[in-house]
């Protein structure tokens, strides 16, 4: 029954849920972890991303890339292309399922927070401040950070000494981590088009309680610039035949 379709998708939807989820518990009111601040967030979309690796690889998907921008990284670096469509849209309707379980999730204190760019926030990513082009650039250099370090967890070169069997999703939490606490305060590190599109999209189709707008004006910039960065990473990785 497993297969590497259903992985990616069952893998997507576990790192939204969860990492949406620590949003939503530290920007929601009346959540016992309303406030918490931005380590909470860092720290819980670290373990959604370790989470959500075991998940894809236990249900079919030992890629397990979770991402799209990971996905065409990961292409460029191959030359094989074949996975590509597939991947990105099981990726992204595991997103827009983790988005609305969220949602419901969370469901009496949406009514109890008036905010609603707080709300919003719950399911995608804005910038701390709105200007495109160093928001495009903040995108591109985090995602390429991503993509080519998990490259690098997972070369031949590392390979020969470690990691061992299994220990590889640790890394990637711990990398995704590292980039929120370092890279992630001028967009929320998107670093993934589905984790942004897919909520966003749930959140325009759902009945949130107060809702507003989806804010799709900004909503090509977590897509475009994370594939932007992810292929730069894919060609590198290539050129350095690791």
């Amino acid at each position: 029954m497993t297969s590497p379709l259903l992985g990616e998708f069952m893998g997507t939807m576990i790192l939204v849920l969860l990492g949406d989820g620590v949003v939503a518990g530290v920007l929601l009111k009346r959540s016992k972890a309303e406030g918490t601040g931005w380590l909470v967030i860092t720290t819980g979309w670290a373990f959604a991303v370790m989470a959500g690796v075991f998940t894809a690889i236990a249900c079919g998907s030992s890629d397990a890339h979770l991402n799209p921008a990971v996905t065409v990284g990961f292409a460029v670096r191959a030359g094989n292309f074949g996975s590509v469509g597939p991947y990105i849209i099981a990726q992204l309707l595991g997103a827009i399922v983790g988005g609305g379980l969220v949602w419901l999730h969370y469901f009496p204190h949406w009514k109890e927070t008036p905010d609603q760019g707080v709300k919003l926030g719950c399911f995608c990513t804005a910038p701390a401040i709105r200007s495109l082009i160093p928001n495009f650039l903040s995108e591109v250099l985090a995602t390429f950070v991503l993509v080519f370090v998990v490259g690098a967890i997972f070369s031949k070169n590392v390979s020969a000494t470690g990691p061992a069997a299994g220990f590889g999703g640790y890394l990637v939490g711990s990398l995704v981590w590292g980039i929120g606490l370092s890279l992630g305060g001028t967009t929320g590190y998107a670093i993934n088009p589905a984790r942004d599109l897919g909520p966003r999209l749930a959140h325009a189709i759902l009945p949130v309680a107060g809702k507003g707008g989806s804010d799709w004006n900004y909503a090509p910039i977590p897509v475009f610039g994370p594939l932007v960065g992810g292929t730069l990473a894919g060609l590198l990785l290539r050129a350095l035949s690791i």
